[in-house]
């Protein structure tokens, strides 16, 4: 949707090439390589800037290989449970985890993803205690299917996976992580609710190698803050659950370094030292 309204408004072409692996290792090596004039863009998520440089020892420094243009969008998580759980609210259901320890089985795809961190830190800000089940094979579908069937009885996730299996009745939202409730959920609490300040979200962002000319920068910037102002793509992410949150090149920077900071000490909390 971005690229084709970039595309448009630059009038050439945008050719997309996924370089998936090695848990976003493969496709950062790949961009850092490229001519820094503004031709090669690379847009990591997550998992890409947070996770890999404390999993992982690294041969170079993200931070410093990239110039931040623009964050992209946003994907909160969500926290749902199985409808026969008998729990309606969170607050229920930090009531009951309380009662029973380690009794609540929840899944995430595997150690280290932001699914299992979010959960984590979830946990230790609302003082219970889950047991996780990693999911190596079928990832967030067999988690969703095995949370309807009852065999776990929590998990969280960004909201887009979610939705169908929400609105159909057979997973129970109980809250999501944004700091205000979404203008197309406004029925779904947050949980900052009940956890005052708890956010959690997957992100992209776009940036442009190291050595790119500030002016490129700034062009790119301009035009992608239009295209995601635009009621089109405004109106397209809300019905995803995705939200678009324009920045400038330095205040998505900073949205990096604060989202670092956020999730290193539970990085380390969960057992993964930062390099």
């Amino acid at each position: 949707m971005v690229s084709a309204q970039l595309a448009e408004r630059w009038g050439q072409q945008i050719v997309i090439i996924n370089r998936p692996g090695a848990g976003g290792l493969i496709g950062a090596q790949a961009a850092i390589k490229a001519e820094p004039g503004g031709y090669t863009l690379y847009m990591p998520i997550t998992s890409s800037l947070v996770i890999l440089p404390v999993t992982q020892t690294l041969p170079f420094d993200l931070n410093r290989s990239f110039v931040p243009i623009g964050l992209v969008a946003e994907q909160p998580m969500v926290i749902g449970v199985a409808p026969s759980l008998g729990v309606s609210t969170l607050s229920e259901f930090i009531a009951l985890a309380k009662a029973k320890p380690n009794s609540i089985l929840y899944g995430a795809t595997t150690r280290g993803s932001l699914p299992h961190l979010t959960t984590e830190y979830f946990c230790s800000r609302a003082g219970i205690e889950l047991t996780f089940v990693p999911y190596s094979t079928g990832g967030t579908p067999k988690e969703i299917i095995d949370v309807m069937g009852g065999r776990l009885s929590m998990l969280v996730e960004a909201l887009p996976p979610l939705r169908g299996a929400i609105e159909a009745g057979s997973l129970k939202a109980l809250a999501v992580a944004t700091p205000s409730r979404l203008p197309n959920y406004r029925s779904l609490p947050t949980v900052a609710e009940t956890i005052p300040g708890f956010r959690a979200s997957g992100w992209s962002v776009l940036v442009a190698p190291a050595g790119t000319p500030d002016d490129v920068i700034r062009k790119i910037n301009v035009d992608l803050r239009e295209v995601l102002q635009s009621p089109e793509m405004k109106r397209q992410f809300e019905q995803q659950g995705t939200l678009a949150n324009p920045l400038s090149p330095a205040e998505t920077g900073e949205f990096i370094r604060s989202e670092q900071n956020l999730w290193r000490p539970v990085l380390k909390q969960v057992g993964f030292e930062p390099q």
